[in-house]
């Protein structure tokens, strides 16, 4: 899919997701339940199980993937060296947008729009994690976007089904990998579902001594109704293992009312309500949270090249981050693509804006788990 497609639907998925707090006060409910949420009522996807997903076409990427594989992905000019010790279980965020007279509350794996930006999802974020060992992926019956539109039975249902497979997903990669280091990862809903799986299979699991560090990014985790139940706790130091990073982005002027205010639409992983708590934010640049650092420390940035817009290259020091009031800022807006959503969210690059330094961190992160084990 080319590159303009692929940002250009990413960043209605956002919109809609997001940033539909904002788009509530332009256009209306009536108008937003109308044209982006499903119209039909929710109905079960047919369950993938543990022992399904013993099965490679259940997944994106794993080691048994070779040229569909997009985790292998590498910027122009990286050369590709022989992965470290760690499995990384990753959940690619919503790439299911049917319109709402087609959609179903869950994506059909057989949905081909819907898996080819799952594995652009792959290919830009997963493959941050190559040098520390091999990406693992579960395609699953992810929830349409209108999920996030619309809190209702039906949203509940389809994130529920949603979850229910990454959770199996899960299992099936743990008995794959029944020792060693792990690293999770996830975008979005995929960090929504990640939260969820670790509050459910870490938390006061054996597993949880293996992981190395959770990336729960683009989705708002509260300091005190989420962290305490996800079994481990917040990175603190840019060396420690076995903790939680989490970071939005924004450039600035940024305007963050509407993650704010859709960030009480759940309650936190403890049951608690989590209007008003302090958001989780580390500065994927220095590895530690509420820190700042100027842009001559990011290793480098995706964006398209000026002579291919389908080709990522890697530029160096292209932005700064702060983080402030639980929101990462990057500084005047940089140029990595033109679909920046309103209010300055760069959510859409998340990952992009970054990807030298959690390449980095993840290594780092790895060589303490290690040493110490």
């Amino acid at each position: 899919m080319p590159a303009r497609r692929f940002l250009y639907v990413v960043a209605i998925l956002i919109v809609l997701t997001l940033g539909s707090a904002a788009a509530y006060r332009l256009w209306g409910q009536n108008m937003l339940s109308s044209v982006m949420v499903p119209s039909v009522r929710f109905s079960a996807p047919n369950r993938i199980t543990k022992d399904e997903y013993a099965d490679r076409p259940f997944w994106l990427a794993r080691p048994d993937i070779s040229s569909t594989n997009t985790s292998l992905w590498l910027p122009k000019g990286m050369k590709a060296q022989p992965p470290g010790p760690a499995a990384i279980f990753y959940v690619h965020p919503t790439s299911y947008m049917a319109p709402f007279n087609l959609a179903r509350w869950n994506a059909s794996l057989e949905d081909e729009e819907s898996q080819q930006l799952a594995s652009r999802f792959v290919m830009t974020q997963g493959s941050a994690f190559t040098s520390v060992g091999q990406v693992w992926a579960p395609r699953y019956h992810q929830a349409h976007f209108g999920a996030f539109i619309r809190q209702g039975e039906d949203s509940k249902k389809a994130l529920d089904a949603a979850y229910i497979e990454v959770e199996a997903a899960f299992a099936a990669f743990l008995a794959a990998n029944p020792a060693g280091p792990v690293i999770l990862a996830g975008h979005s809903q995929g960090a929504l579902h990640l939260m969820r799986l670790m509050k459910n299979e870490v938390a006061d699991k054996p597993v949880a001594e293996r992981i190395v560090a959770a990336y729960v990014v683009g989705w708002p985790v509260s300091l005190t109704a989420d962290v305490p139940a996800m079994g481990l706790p917040a990175c603190e130091a840019p060396d420690q293992s076995g903790c939680i990073l989490s970071w939005q982005s924004f450039a600035q002027p940024a305007d963050t009312h509407a993650i704010t205010e859709a960030y009480g639409h759940y309650r936190g992983m403890t049951g608690k309500k989590r209007d008003g708590t302090p958001m989780l934010c580390i500065n994927p640049l220095t590895g530690t949270p509420d820190s700042a650092a100027l842009k001559g420390a990011n290793m480098g940035t995706l964006a398209p090249s000026l002579k291919d817009e389908d080709e990522l290259i890697l530029v160096k020091q292209a932005v700064g981050a702060k983080c402030q009031d639980g929101f990462l800022l990057i500084g005047d807006p940089p140029q990595v693509g033109p679909f920046v959503m309103p209010g300055n969210n760069y959510h859409v690059y998340d990952y992009a804006l970054f990807w030298a330094n959690i390449r980095a961190d993840a290594e780092r992160r790895l060589t303490t788990f290690l040493k110490q084990r």
